[in-house]
């Protein structure tokens, strides 16, 4: 399908020589000979580019670019004027004109502008389709009350420019927050550049952000750019800000507050316009109390607070994960697709998952590799997942309880481990164990207290 070009002129021979030449070219021409047949046609038509003169009778070239861009921001228009001015050209190029060309035409110069401006707009097509694709690789999958409410906080958060701290546990997925915050946010046209305030040093941690100057830091042969300055006019994610060094923290809060900052051995002072998302796995108040955590830094970066709930708390969140988990391994090994056995993934949706998500991709993961059947059963879970059945009460005397010394406290052994693997077996459900074992519930909730079963 050859692209369109609406040509608007009111110089009749202008539509004729022009439009003969660019169907030439393999082009499909319509043209108008005001504005306001431009703009019928293109509500009925959509071209994908307008040759606009500038100077026309009723409506003008800049207000008919203006409704253009309005309703129809994809498409690219190119002015064409025999009374062109700086004044006018700039006018346009900020209502958003592609180009500006001069009468009279050079249909070489035409061309080029044609295919510029075509070439624009399939790469601004394929950026919103690698976006679309970004946020939904980054998307918060689950459909619990807790991640419901989760995207919620994202999606207005980031609609703003305001500064946000991501807490929860390790692998519960606070950078995937921050980079979906940075696609719905002004800035997703500019970086996000991270830096993981744990794992640099302390010694390069303030190269790293601000850079420095060749020679200013120990072993540097060249100059270096930081994180603050690559991030200018985006984003910088600062992933576990507790572990940030306390004079760092201070340079930092300098920083932030100033918007302005110098690298390593320069006297130039460079400005800031940057959003800053922090996360952290630690509780910062806690840190503050004991001295680790500069308590203005805290209110700095804590304008909107941002939760990201542990697995355990999700629980109906798992088979879904699992299925995205199974589909993605599968596409990236190119092998058939495992399915899981309901008794399996009731195994496992039981378990605690101190690891959350990410414990649990690097599980289905494992599982997809070495489980050689098509189907993975609960004889193919590992320990600690699945604690397995009861030893044979033979094999705990001989393993552990001869070496015990005295009635009372073997009794007490054997029994501990007894509730417990029963406890285990039934997915940690007290009623279920009451009934395996032949106890009253609330005896048995005390008496796994009493042992400190977890």
């Amino acid at each position: 399908m050859f692209p369109s070009i609406l040509i608007v002129d009111d110089e009749p021979s202008i539509l004729q020589s022009l439009g003969g030449l660019l169907e030439d070219e393999g082009f499909e021409v319509l043209t108008a000979i005001n504005g306001y047949e431009a703009l019928k046609i293109i509500d009925v038509h959509f071209p994908d580019l307008v040759l606009l003169d500038v100077w026309m009778p009723g409506i003008d070239g800049i207000e008919t670019l203006k409704e253009i861009k309005k309703d129809n921001p994809g498409i690219q228009v190119i002015i064409i004027t025999g009374h062109g001015t700086i004044e006018t050209a700039v006018k346009a190029t900020k209502l958003g004109a592609f180009d500006f060309i001069e009468k009279p035409l050079s249909i070489d110069k035409v061309i080029v502008a044609i295919n510029n401006a075509l070439n624009f707009q399939r790469l601004e097509e394929e950026n919103k389709y690698l976006r679309k694709k970004t946020i939904e690789k980054h998307s918060i999958n689950g459909n619990s009350p807790s991640i419901v409410n989760l995207r919620k906080q994202i999606a207005a958060a980031g609609a703003t420019d305001k500064w946000i701290l991501i807490t929860g546990e390790n692998g519960t997925g606070k950078e995937l927050v921050a980079r979906s915050i940075h696609h719905f946010s002004p800035r997703s046209d500019q970086p996000l550049i991270d830096i993981n305030c744990a794992a640099i040093p302390e010694v390069i941690i303030e190269s790293e952000l601000f850079g420095h100057e060749k020679g200013a830091v120990n072993g540097s042969a060249a100059k270096k750019i930081g994180k603050l300055e690559l991030a200018n006019k985006g984003t910088i994610f600062l992933d576990e800000i507790g572990d940030m060094p306390l004079k760092t923290q201070a340079t930092m809060l300098r920083v932030l507050q100033e918007q302005q900052f110098q690298r390593i051995g320069s006297g130039r002072v460079l400005h800031l316009n940057i959003r800053v998302i922090a996360a952290s796995n630690k509780d910062l108040k806690n840190e503050i109390a004991k001295g680790n955590f500069r308590e203005e830094l805290y209110y700095r970066i804590n304008v909107i607070p941002i939760e990201v709930p542990p697995l355990r708390e999700r629980r109906e969140d798992i088979p879904l994960l699992m299925d995205i988990f199974l589909d993605e391994f599968s596409r990236e090994s190119r092998s058939p697709r495992k399915r899981i056995h309901q008794e399996a993934l009731d195994l496992l949706i039981a378990y605690s998952w101190p690891g959350n998500v990410r414990e649990l991709k690097n599980l289905i993961e494992r599982l997809s590799i070495m489980v050689e059947k098509e189907e993975i059963e609960v004889s193919d879970i590992p320990r600690p997942y699945n604690p397995g059945p009861l030893p044979h009460p033979e094999a705990v005397r001989e393993a552990d309880l001869f070496s015990i010394d005295g009635l009372e406290k073997a009794t007490r052994a054997f029994e501990r481990e007894y509730i417990r693997e029963k406890y285990l077996q039934s997915r940690r459900d007290i009623a279920k164990t009451a009934k395996r074992i032949g106890m009253d519930s609330r005896n048995l909730q005390r008496t796994i207290k009493s042992l400190r079963i977890e």
